[in-house]
């Protein structure tokens, strides 16, 4: 696949009624994995996942052999297409975002933060609920690598190796307290902790599809306005250099997600600068990945802040 085209299919999960579907999308049609010949899929997708060196060939073959007056599917939505156990997040890895956020020197290694999975994942199509406190509310539009198997101490060509996929992720942040934050520095919690912080997908695009992590484009918009166009490039550390990294200090697991940081053009780096809002529609696309797109709805007074 050369950058930006379409690849020969993607994972998904497909909403069908009340079903959460495992799927690959192929061109324009949505094919439940069991429908695919020769596949018996597990019944979720992060099945699939948590096995995918077991799991690409047969997805593949199945893909190949599709009939092509097989029924698609007619999905109602998308599902989260991951379930990690852990969610880590790059912060300051674009030299251009480093700069707009005050321009401190760039870090000596990845600089990382965990984020929750369970209450913070966010499908495609969702709605995140603004937090109640909090007004500097920010997108921040990522490239995630999705893990296919352990992962510890991983170096050179083995690293991408352990790379099932990739998605797109939107590190949504609360800036309120970036300006006063004193020593001990910040409270990664109060700013990325939130429920629904987290929006992701819709697909996971097989690694063996991606020709180059650090060679794609990345843009974010917000109610149709481009704010961030850029390129994976301009990432400090590189994909290899970020999992390496992690891998020495945890086993990274099949199915964990590692979201490898923004490039400049996020609102608190404008001028003036700009959050986001109830009805705000904030929609992200990768090169060949796919666009994820997320709504912002008002939040629940009374919540905790």
């Amino acid at each position: 696949m050369r950058d930006g085209s379409t690849p020969p299919y993607r994972l998904a999960t497909a909403l069908v009624g009340s079903a959460a579907v495992p799927a690959a999308v192929v061109g324009d049609r949505v094919i439940a994995l069991d429908a695919l010949p020769g596949v018996r899929a597990p019944a979720d997708l992060a099945a699939v996942l948590a096995d995918w060196p077991r799991w690409r060939d047969v997805v593949a073959d199945g893909v190949r052999r599709l009939d092509p007056a097989t029924d698609g599917l007619q999905p109602d939505g998308w599902g989260v297409p991951v379930a990690p156990s852990k969610l880590v997040c790059i912060g300051v890895n674009y030299h251009d975002h480093l700069a707009e956020m005050g321009g401190t020197p760039p870090p000596e290694r990845p600089y990382s933060f965990l984020k929750p999975v369970n209450t913070g994942l966010v499908a495609s199509g969702g709605t995140v609920q603004l937090p109640d406190g909090p007004a500097m509310v920010d997108w921040e539009a990522e490239l995630a690598v999705v893990l296919g198997r352990s992962l510890h101490h991983g170096r050179g060509d083995e690293v991408l190796d352990a790379v099932a996929g990739y998605t797109i992720y939107n590190d949504l942040s609360a800036r309120d307290w970036i300006a006063s934050t004193k020593p001990p520095g910040i409270d990664w919690v109060l700013m990325k902790g939130y429920d629904g912080f987290s929006p992701i997908g819709p697909f996971v695009t097989p690694a063996e599809f991606v020709a180059d992590p650090q060679r794609l484009g990345i843009r974010c918009w917000v109610n149709g306005e481009l704010k961030q166009n850029s390129s994976t490039s301009r990432m400090i550390f590189s994909v290899q250099a970020i999992l390496e990294h992690l891998s020495a200090i945890m086993t990274l697991e099949p199915g964990d997600v590692i979201a490898t940081g923004t490039p400049a053009g996020v609102g608190y780096g404008a001028r003036p600068q700009q959050f986001l809002r109830d009805g705000d529609r904030v929609a992200v696309e990768i090169d060949g990945l796919g666009r994820l797109e997320t709504v912002m709805a008002a939040a629940r007074k009374g919540a905790v802040a």
